[in-house]
């Protein structure tokens, strides 16, 4: 028996990294996954890699047309959602005096604009009971060069958190944000050396994070285990972001 046997899951961005670690892990907990991802083909990917118990839609969650579209088809295919993962989320560095319009809007659109509409469009779906997970960032925590927009946009998803919870208390559902600090995924792959030696140094046990590691937190988190969990934020981190 699974910890999340008979669940529906909704987990945007989840095409390869963290988030398609979690939908893994999710099916083999027993849940049924869906996932969006902006790109046909590695939608296609992801969801052969699943293998079962899954349904892609191609989307970008700051478009909320593509969000409405994701939940017209969980209506129709499940009726119901259990878990929001709200992963999907873009990066990016800018130091001050270099920020464009542009780039600060692309990266609140889709962090935190489209967070909240994720969120937001799937309550009328929501059982009572239900968890929402929200991808945040220990970047907000600490001081970074070049990250101000950055850590700004998954800053707001703290308050959100505080906020939420409040106002969905009667429905019994949970609000929490994984937090993850340096993960080696393909974000990491195009460092320059300086900087992959940097975050490896900043980790107590010198070595980056797995998404492995983000989605056994993601999969408590969705369930039961997590009862009592709420308005929490998780750092996944080793520590970067306590010492």
């Amino acid at each position: 028996m699974g910890k999340l046997d008979g669940k529906v899951a909704v987990i945007t961005g989840a095409t390869s990294g963290m988030a398609l670690a979690s939908a893994k892990l999710f099916v083999e907990e027993g849940a049924f996954v869906f996932i969006t991802g902006r790109r046909k083909e590695n939608l296609d990917e992801a969801v052969k890699a699943i293998g079962r118990n899954v349904i892609g839609l191609q989307g970008d969650s700051a478009k909320l047309a593509d969000l409405d579209r994701l939940y017209d088809s969980v209506a129709r295919e499940k009726g119901y959602v259990d878990v929001v993962f709200a992963s999907a989320g873009q990066g990016g560095r800018a130091p001050l005096g270099t920020i464009t319009e542009e780039y600060f809007d692309s990266i609140f659109s889709l962090n935190t604009r489209g967070t909240l509409f994720t969120v937001q469009k799937a309550l009328p779906l929501m059982r009572d009971g239900g968890s929402i997970i929200m991808n945040g960032s220990i970047a907000h925590l600490k001081g970074m060069p070049g990250l101000s927009v950055y850590a700004g946009s998954k800053a707001a998803l703290r308050s959100f958190a505080r906020s939420w919870v409040v106002e969905l208390a009667e429905r019994r559902i949970r609000v929490n944000i994984l937090s993850p600090g340096p993960i080696a995924t393909n974000v990491f792959v195009n460092l320059p050396p300086e900087a992959k030696e940097y975050f490896r140094s900043a980790i107590p046990r010198k070595e980056l994070g797995r998404p492995e590691e983000i989605a056994t937190t993601a999969a408590f988190l969705a369930s039961d285990d997590s009862s009592f969990v709420n308005g929490s934020e998780i750092c996944v981190d080793g520590g970067m972001a306590q010492i």
